[in-house]
């Protein structure tokens, strides 16, 4: 018989990681195009929050981004958006360097095998081209081979406010994501994992849900850990209704009990 069609790329799933002053928020907010930093208690990210961003361009393939919180605190969060993810974006402020921060995320994408991509971040600053060359260095010396040296990790110099390198960062991402040939079944039953949970005035328990196979619709039942319920409302990050989030579509789900 005929072999079976091949099952649809869903946009690959990127996890940002990096050290909490190296402007990780900021190309978030790049990347998304609005504002959140500014709000934040400290700066530091109090919640995973996850996003999409369309194919543009000659992208066929957009992305879907996961903030991580960025403290030490949160560790084991930051643990459960890495089991999630098909990318890890490593973003290091070119004035900064490897940190340790840097490090860990370094080791979490070892040990979870997921691929890294280097966003060099601050490169509008005075000095750009001689901090590039160190910071390879000093990744080099953290067994992250570049593509530059004959590895596969690709570094992009960006600016999160000025706005610079964004395309080529999804470019790389995209490539990247058709290289892992990522596929997923887009119906059947929604299997995920829950991201974060808040509760929602009015709405009761509001979680954050990223779906990797099959498709979430209103009215389906869910379980997660020891936690269960009925998907009474389903959201986009913006607070809109979506009919179903398939898969790398995060949503956000009220109807889960405690």
């Amino acid at each position: 018989g005929a072999a079976p069609p091949a099952l649809p790329l869903p946009p690959p799933v990127v996890t940002l990681m990096g050290h909490v002053d190296h402007g990780k928020t900021s190309l978030l907010d790049a990347l998304r195009g609005s504002s959140i930093a500014a709000g934040e208690a400290g700066g530091i990210t109090q919640a995973i929050s996850a996003f999409s961003v369309g194919a543009s361009g000659g992208r066929e393939l957009g992305a879907t981004f996961i903030d991580t919180p960025g403290h030490e605190l949160f560790a084991a969060m930051r643990e459960r958006g890495a089991h999630a993810t098909d990318l890890i974006v490593l973003v290091v402020a070119l004035d900064a360097g490897v940190q340790d921060t840097t490090r860990e995320a370094i080791r979490y994408a070892k040990e979870v095998q997921c691929p890294l991509v280097v966003a060099a971040n601050k490169v509008d600053r005075p000095g750009g081209p001689e901090a590039v060359a160190k910071l390879s260095q000093q990744l080099l010396d953290e067994q992250v081979v570049l593509e530059a040296y004959g590895g596969e990790v690709p570094l992009v110099p960006v600016s999160a406010t000025k706005r610079v390198g964004l395309e080529e960062l999804l470019d790389s991402i995209a490539l990247q994501a058709e290289m892992l040939e990522l596929r997923a079944a887009p119906d059947g039953p929604a299997e995920g994992t829950v991201l974060e949970s808040v509760m929602g005035k009015g709405l009761g328990i509001l979680s954050t849900v990223l779906v990797q196979r099959g498709a979430l619709r209103q009215g389906d039942h869910v379980v997660a850990g020891q936690s269960w319920g009925k998907v009474r409302l389903l959201l986009d990050e913006e607070g809109a209704q979506l009919s179903e989030a398939g898969p790398a579509v995060p949503g956000r789900v009220s109807g889960m009990r405690e």
